[in-house]
């Protein structure tokens, strides 16, 4: 298999899955401090997808830096094709949770009338933005991961 960058146990690769991590769980702070976003379905759903990126990236940002400190090379074919699968899985459901969680809020809170909740508005808008923002890294890692598969 070829050795590119964005690759599991690069540089490139732990900062992909760092970022994910970061954004998705910035996602569900954000959206947990509010009172009420169990009463919407697709905020409880963006809830756990976000949980499942963290944990997903977490691990996987575990696993490329121990690669990285003991300078091993992770592309053995089953592996690769675990992370072309879990990558895949989570960029889809993190783009359902966002793209739901999105038309949620602009339906309740800008087509149906102004907010009544204040904050609390800025504050589901801030965790959908940064749903989507941890899209963007999985999509690309998903994308690499298919990527050094068929090349492999």
């Amino acid at each position: 298999m070829k050795n590119f960058q964005g690759t599991p146990g690069t540089f490139l690769g732990l900062v992909l899955r760092m970022s994910q991590f970061i954004f998705a769980a910035g996602s569900i702070a954000s959206m947990a401090t509010t009172p009420s976003f169990f009463n919407f379905t697709a905020f409880c759903y963006l809830i756990a997808s976000m949980g499942l990126q963290v944990i997903w990236s977490f691990v996987l940002a575990l696993l490329d830096a121990y690669a990285l400190l003991r300078k091993k090379v992770l592309h053995n074919p089953v592996l690769v094709s675990l992370f072309v699968v879990g990558d895949w899985v989570t960029s889809m459901l993190s783009l359902a949770a966002a793209s739901s969680s999105a038309a949620i809020t602009v339906l309740y809170f800008h087509d149906l009338g102004h907010c009544h909740f204040g904050e609390e508005c800025q504050k589901y808008q801030i965790s959908v933005v940064l749903a989507f923002l941890s899209w963007i890294p999985i999509s690309i890692s998903s994308l690499i991961m298919l990527w050094l598969l068929a090349a492999g």
